[in-house]
């Protein structure tokens, strides 16, 4: 059995499958995944912010004007695309707040087969209207068992196909390509923050550039209410953290995965973490100054970048990895609240 079918294997109930490490994903396998993505997830835009404060140019890359308004659908049509036709038939799931989701019933819908979504009950409203927008059926389950999905890669009541929305080797080679784009939109790049949920996209912005460009450092953007890979880091391993729940649904989870973390530790040149409020000022400043819409997690990079990642100069950039926030939450924060 291949290590990528050992990863992609339900747990018995009750039982934790031991998960291998996740090896670097090679510079090839990300480009190889740009070609074969290339019909479903466009290249994004990279642009740059004007404002005031920061010495350092400021540059937005907006995964969140894909098509499902997030990066995932990279990740989750490269894991697709190089699945198991036969496995595939009988059907795919994932575990997903939302954005994986939305990747996953993407490209489900789009090959012709069912998908069904295990979402946390802390998901927010717009996600899950998209997610049967797209044709999936989402299972509501308690954030603790979700959880568990994601630590055990999958759901023993659940069959076919499935994508874990983090520590799959395809979907981290996917996100890769963003870090791609990034090199030959600004080859003058001076660093790049990341928002850091599970870290699939992180180390795979930083596996396509450590190749060639091993200097330009790549941080995380973590949220203060939870911020488990600051706390891993301080700790020398994967930990887990007390998790108080916010509209930032995207990241802040309960721990770092434990076969993320030799990765997350060798390419990420730290972990920045903001405030809810400081998200809420780069949501506003994203929204009155390039009228783009983004959610919690796309909003923690700009957070972290306006709040300065280092001492260093030249331009950074802030990857705005999604924008599917509730409607009523977007409209508290642009009067100036704090949802």
């Amino acid at each position: 059995m291949s290590r990528r079918a050992k990863l992609a294997m339900p747990s018995l109930r009750g039982h934790r499958v031991h998960m291998i490490p996740i090896a670097p994903i090679e510079l090839d396998a990300i480009q190889a995944a740009r070609d074969r993505i290339s019909d479903v997830a466009f290249r994004t835009p990279l642009v740059r912010l004007d404002v005031r404060g920061p010495s350092r140019e400021i540059w937005l890359k907006l995964e969140c004007l894909q098509p499902i308004g997030s990066f995932k659908i990279r990740g989750a049509a490269n894991a697709m695309a190089l699945a198991d036709p036969d496995v595939l038939a009988r059907g795919v799931y994932t575990g997903s707040a939302g954005n994986m989701a939305q990747g996953v019933a993407f490209n489900a819908r789009r090959l012709g087969i069912p998908c069904r979504v295990i979402v946390p009950d802390s998901a927010p409203q717009t996600k899950l209207a998209a997610i049967a927008r797209l044709g999936a059926t989402a299972v509501t389950v308690p954030f603790d068992e979700w959880w568990e999905v994601l630590r055990d890669h999958g759901h023993p009541d659940e069959h076919g196909f499935f994508v874990h929305p983090v520590s799959d080797p395809h979907v981290i080679a996917g996100n890769g390509t963003v870090g791609l784009e990034i090199l030959e939109q600004l080859p003058e790049v001076a660093g790049v923050v990341v928002p850091f949920g599970g870290g699939g996209l992180s180390c795979g912005i930083a596996s396509a550039m450590v190749a060639g460009h091993p200097e330009i450092p790549i941080y995380a953007a973590e949220v203060n209410t939870a911020a488990p890979l600051n706390a891993s880091f301080e700790a020398g391993q994967p930990v887990d953290v007390d998790r108080v729940p916010t509209f930032v649904d995207g990241i802040g989870g309960r721990g770092v995965l434990p076969e993320m973390w030799p990765l997350a530790s060798s390419l990420l040149a730290g972990s920045r973490v903001v405030s809810i409020e400081a998200i809420c000022e780069a949501i506003r400043i994203l929204a009155e100054r390039t009228h783009v819409v983004a959610e919690g997690a796309g909003g923690a990079s700009l957070a972290a970048a306006m709040q300065g990642v280092d001492e260093g100069d030249g331009p950074i950039v802030a990857v705005v990895s999604g924008g599917n926030i509730d409607g009523n939450v977007l409209a508290t924060i642009l009067e100036g609240g704090t949802p």
